[in-house]
């Protein structure tokens, strides 16, 4: 029969082998953070240099004991980065906006709402998944062209207005609501857009915030599209901009003047995520979870 003493030295080694092992995976984890983070603590590093410190440079050092911050003011004065920083914004707020509003919409009807041919054309939908981004460019670009909308910011805006995604991940989380408050809202004489609008949605807030940042995310960093559809420079986003700006801008040699813009640009999308962090792994939890 096994002993108090015996019992003892079993809690011991599993308490040393637990310990063990939380080590090696604090370990592990400290290692990837630092892999993850260091480009960007590299292009902030390069970014405090000076030019001529920077190409002088032979052998690149991971620290700088001048540091700089004339490469962010000449970001501002030198090219136009305050005016794609503008571009962007308005780019990304209006086409979040108009998306949250096509979106909810669509997700909605096919949740609640019953008419004929329903799940034909949500399968439909979901299909549409399946066509190579490439296709729809080539069918978006001829189609802005044709109606004379390429250089202005419906042209930029009005091809990203909706997501299949983004409706059937709302569509999952809106099915998530107990029907019973669908038809006491309907005996209460609510309308579906009343019921939408002060029901589902407050319900729905964490998707609909994490649908929002990723979004935001995805407009700011918007590359192909813009660069297809633009070629004034009064248009320009951040993520085409930036191009511009090393090509006619600081030139191809001047980096940390590079790394400069591209902090300021980084910044914005950095500050929201740390923000918001809690709240994507929320909704898409909520999104993901049905019953």
């Amino acid at each position: 029969m096994e002993t108090v003493t015996d019992y003892i030295k079993i809690e011991k080694r599993a308490k040393t082998r637990s310990a063990i092992t939380g080590t090696v995976i604090y370990v592990l984890l400290i290692i990837w953070a630092v892999i993850v983070l260091f480009p960007f603590y590299w292009m902030i590093l390069t970014s405090v240099k000076s030019y001529s410190a920077y190409n002088s440079e032979y052998i690149p050092k991971f620290f700088t004991l001048s540091p700089t911050l004339q490469n962010y003011v000449d970001a501002f004065t030198t090219v136009s980065l305050a005016r794609y920083l503008v571009n962007t914004m308005i780019f990304t707020v209006a086409t979040t906006l108009l998306m949250l509003i096509v979106i909810t919409l669509a997700a909605f009807a096919f949740a609640r709402l019953d008419f004929r041919g329903k799940n034909i054309m949500f399968i439909v939908f979901l299909s549409l998944m399946m066509i190579p981004n490439e296709l729809v460019i080539i069918t978006n670009y001829m189609t802005v062209t044709n109606l004379d909308m390429r250089n202005s910011f419906a042209g930029l805006i009005l091809p990203s207005v909706t997501s299949v995604f983004y409706i059937y991940l709302l569509k999952e989380n809106f099915e998530q609501i107990p029907d019973s408050l669908y038809y006491a809202a309907k005996v209460d004489g609510t309308s579906d857009l009343k019921y939408l609008l002060r029901v589902m949605v407050p319900i729905s807030r964490p998707t609909l915030i994490t649908i929002t940042i990723l979004k935001v995310i995805e407009c700011w960093n918007s590359y192909v599209w813009p660069r297809l559809i633009t070629d004034d420079e009064k248009y320009f986003l951040v993520s085409n901009g930036i191009q511009e700006i090393r090509e006619n801008g600081f030139g191809r040699e001047n980096i940390p003047a590079m790394m400069a813009a591209v902090v300021v640009i980084s910044f914005p999308l950095i500050v929201l995520f740390l923000i918001f962090r809690r709240k994507i792994m929320e909704g898409v939890s909520r999104g993901g979870t049905k019953g």
